[in-house]
C-alpha cells in the first residue's frame, strides 16, 4: 500500500504553518495517532533486566524511539553512579563467577554475534563467528563455553514474521534450530543437539556435561506444540524422557543433577507459556505436579536449592512470584502486584539472583517503564528515565466479575478527561492467543489511543486466559467463541451497570485470536455499533490448510479437521455470516503466516455480498506482526477511524 508524507507532532506543525508550508489560520487538529507515537518515542523502553549472581552488578537492555537497544551496567554497591553503557546488545547472561557478560549484538554485517563483556577491563569482544539466526546465549557452569540457540545458515524468529513468497513446487523446507557451543577461549563451534531436532529451549546440567532441552523434529515453527522433553549428552545425542500431554516449556536442571522442572499446560503460541510447575527425574519416569489445582498460572522457574523452586505466575491481570518446597510440598507467595513480572517466556522482564534479591522491569497501563531492583517485594528504583513521560488517557482499574459460577477479570482503562455526568462509548479489546492475559504495560499505540480520544476500553481475560489456574485456560477446548464470548458479554454487562458508559455504542475489536473473537461476536450478537478484526479467522475449516503452524489446533480441538470437521464449522464464523449487521473494518498483513490473509478476504467478502458496512485494509509485505512503522500507523488511524464514524455519531 502507499501512505502520504506527512509532518509529525503537534509542534512540527505549529512550525510548518509558521515558515508557510500550510496556509495561515488553517492549521489542521491534532493527529491522535501521531501524539500516541509521539508518546511511545519519547519514553525508554527497558528490557531483560540481568543480576549478577551475587547480586552486585545489573544489566539490562534501554531502547528509545527506533533506536537500537543498548546495554547498560550499574553496580548495586555504588547507587549513587550513572549507569555505565556496554553498547549495543541484548539478551545478556553472566557467568557463574559474575566476571563476564555474554550477549547478542550485531556484527556491522546484519549478523548477530555472541559478544562477551569483562567486568574489570570494561571492555567487549565478538567471540563467535555464526551465520544464520542466534538466540538466548548461556554460559555453562564452569564458564568455558558459551551455549546458544542457533539456525545454521538460515534466518528464524518464527511464524510471527512474513512468510516468503512460495512459487514453483512448494516443498516442506526444514531449517532445525540446534544449540550451539562457543569455545569461550577460540570461539570454535560445536553443537549440542542433533541435527534432526528442532530445539526451542534448554539449560545446562549443573556438570556441564548435558544439556535439557524442549524439541521436536522439525518444521520447528509448526511442531511446538508436539515437544518433549530430552536430555542431550556433550556429543550432540539426546534421548527423550517424558512426553507431554499438553505443552511443555521453560526446562531447569536442578541443582543437584537429579531432577529437570519444566512448564506444561495448554499454550496456544510459543513465548508466551503458562501452565503448571512440573519436576521429573533426569532418568525419566512419572512428572511430579507441584501446582494442582492452583488458582494461578505458573509462567517462569529457577532453582532456589536442589529442593527449592522460586517461579513466577499470572494471578488474574498481574503477577507473583512464589515458592515451591518440593520437600514439604508447601507453595508460599512471596509478593504479588498489579503488574507484569516473567521469568520466562519471550516477555520475560525479571531476574533473581541469591540473598533473596531480584531485579525487574516495572510499568503499567498509565505509567511508563522503569527498572527496579532489591529484596523481592521491597524494590528500589534503578533508572528514572521516564519521569516527565505523562500519559494522555485515563486511570485503569482491575474488574472481576462472574459469569456461570467462576470469576472472570479484566482491565477498564478510562477516557482522558472523563467528566461527571457524562456517559462514553467504550470499545472491547480481546486479547490474541488464546492462552494468553492481558496485564499492564506501557503502550500508547494500543492501550492508549482509544481512550486518548474519548473511550473506554475494556480488556477482558475469559476463559482460554492465563491467571486462574489450567483448568481455567483448558476452560474453551473445543469451545471456541462458547464460554470465552459469555465472559465476554457478562464483562461489558458489568460496566454497564457499574461506569458511565452507553449501550449503544458498544465496539469490538481484537488482533489473531482476538481477530477471530471480533468475527465471531458479530455473528452472534448485534450489540455492538462498530467492530475492527484484526489478522482474523472466519472459517476454521479452510484456516487448517492455510496456515503455518496448523499442530497448535490439535491440543484445542481434538483432532485434525480431517478426523473431525463438524469441531471446526460449529466455532467458524462464515457459518453464521448471515446474521452479521455490524459494520465491520477488516485487517490484515498480506504474509502472514498465522492467520493468513484469505481468512480475511473470505470474512469481507461475505459482509459486502450481504450488504453489511465493511472495508478490507491488506498491508504490503507484512506478517502477523507488522514491522514498518508506516504500517503499525496506518492500522491504528483506520481502526480510529471506524469507531469514530460509527461510535461518535
Amino acid at each position: 500500500m502507499t501512505t502520504t508524507k506527512r509532518i509529525r507532532g503537534p509542534r512540527a506543525l505549529l512550525c510548518a504553518a509558521l515558515m508557510g508550508v500550510l496556509p495561515a489560520g488553517a492549521l489542521p487538529p491534532p493527529d491522535p495517532v501521531a501524539a500516541m507515537e509521539d508518546l511511545a518515542a519519547s519514553a525508554t523502553r527497558f528490557f531483560d533486566p540481568a543480576l549478577s549472581p551475587d547480586g552486585r552488578h545489573l544489566v539490562w537492555q534501554a531502547t528509545k524511539g527506533s533506536g537500537p537497544g543498548e546495554l547498560f551496567l550499574a553496580d548495586r554497591a555504588a547507587p549513587g553512579e550513572a549507569p555505565a553503557r556496554i553498547g549495543p546488545g541484548a539478551s545478556p547472561d553472566w557467568s557463574r563467577d559474575g566476571r563476564r557478560l555474554a550477549y547478542l549484538a550485531d556484527d556491522g554485517k546484519g549478523q548477530a554475534q555472541v559478544w562477551v563483556f569483562d567486568l574489570a577491563t570494561r571492555q567487549s569482544e565478538c567471540l563467535s563467528r555464526l551465520d544464520g539466526y542466534v538466540a538466548r546465549p548461556r554460559w555453562s557452569p564452569d564458564g568455558t563455553r558459551v551455549a546458544c540457540l542457533l539456525v545454521p545458515g538460515a534466518g528464524g524468529g518464527g511464524p510471527l514474521n512474513a512468510r516468503p513468497r512460495e512459487v514453483g513446487e512448494i516443498q516442506s523446507v526444514l531449517h532445525n534450530q540446534r544449540i550451539g557451543i562457543l569455545d569461550a577461549a577460540t570461539g570454535a563451534l560445536a553443537f549440542g543437539s542433533p541435527a534432526d531436532l528442532h530445539a526451542y529451549a534448554f539449560d545446562w546440567s549443573p556438570d556441564g556435561h548435558a544439556f535439557a532441552l524442549t524439541a521436536a523434529p522439525g518444521p520447528g515453527d509448526a511442531n511446538w506444540w508436539l515437544a518433549q522433553l530430552w536430555v542431550a549428552d556433550a556429543s550432540g545425542h539426546a534421548r527423550p524422557i517424558y512426553k507431554p500431554r499438553w505443552q511443555i516449556a521453560e526446562p531447569r536442571w536442578s541443582p543437584d543433577g537429579a531432577r529437570i522442572a519444566f512448564l506444561e499446560g495448554l499454550m496456544s503460541d510459543e513465548g508466551v507459556h503458562g501452565g503448571d510447575l512440573m519436576v521429573v527425574p533426569v532418568a525419566g519416569g512419572r512428572p511430579r505436579n507441584l501446582t494442582p489445582g492452583r488458582a494461578a498460572t505458573p509462567d517462569g522457574l529457577t532453582w532456589a536449592s536442589p529442593t527449592r523452586l522460586t517461579f513466577t505466575e499470572a494471578v488474574g491481570g498481574g503477577s507473583a512470584i512464589a515458592e515451591a518446597d518440593l520437600t514439604t510440598g508447601a507453595v508460599t507467595r512471596l509478593w504479588e502486584g498489579e503488574e507484569w513480572a516473567a521469568l520466562g517466556g519471550s516477555d520475560a522482564n525479571l531476574s533473581l539472583a541469591g540473598q533473596g534479591l531480584g531485579a525487574l522491569v516495572r510499568q503499567g497501563f498509565a505509567t511508563p517503564p522503569e527498572v527496579w531492583t532489591g529484596p523481592v517485594g521491597r524494590w528500589q528504583p534503578v533508572t528514572r528515565a521516564n519521569l516527565g513521560v505523562k500519559a494522555s488517557w485515563g486511570p485503569a482499574e482491575s474488574l472481576t466479575w462472574t459469569c456461570e459460577g467462576h470469576p472472570v477479570q479484566g482491565w477498564l482503562i478510562h477516557p482522558a478527561g472523563e467528566e461527571p455526568g457524562r456517559r462514553y462509548p467504550m470499545v472491547v479489546d480481546v486479547h490474541g492467543g488464546p492462552s494468553s492475559l492481558v496485564a499492564p504495560d506501557w503502550d500508547p499505540a494500543n492501550c492508549g489511543l482509544l481512550p486518548s480520544a474519548g473511550y473506554f476500553l475494556l480488556l477482558p481475560n475469559p476463559r482460554g486466559s492465563y491467571g486462574q489456574g489450567e483448568a481455567f485456560t483448558q476452560a474453551n477446548i473445543r469451545d471456541f467463541g462458547g464460554g470465552d464470548l459469555r465472559d465476554l458479554l457478562a464483562g461489558v454487562d458489568h460496566v454497564l451497570a457499574t461506569r458511565p458508559v452507553d449501550p449503544h455504542r458498544l465496539g469490538v475489536r481484537g488482533w489473531s485470536y482476538g481477530g477471530y473473537m471480533t468475527m465471531w461476536t458479530v455473528t452472534q450478537t448485534p450489540r455492538f455499533a462498530a467492530a475492527v478484526a484484526g489478522a482474523g479467522i472466519a472459517n476454521w475449516q479452510s484456516y487448517y490448510g492455510q496456515n503455518a503452524i496448523d499442530q497448535w489446533l490439535l491440543p484445542f480441538f481434538g483432532a485434525s479437521v480431517y478426523d473431525d470437521p463438524e469441531a471446526y464449522a460449529r466455532s467458524s464464523p462464515i457459518a453464521f455470516i448471515k446474521q452479521v449487521r455490524t459494520p465491520t473494518l477488516i485487517q490484515v498483513g498480506e504474509r502472514d503466516a498465522e492467520c493468513p490473509a484469505p481468512q480475511s478476504f473470505e470474512f469481507w467478502h461475505a459482509l459486502k455480498t450481504l450488504g453489511v458496512p465493511t472495508k478490507l485494509m491488506v498491508y504490503e509485505a507484512e506478517g502477523h506482526s507488522f514491522t514498518d512503522p508506516a504500517h503499525r500507523a496506518e492500522e491504528a488511524r483506520q481502526t480510529l477511524a471506524w469507531f469514530d464514524r460509527y461510535l461518535k455519531r
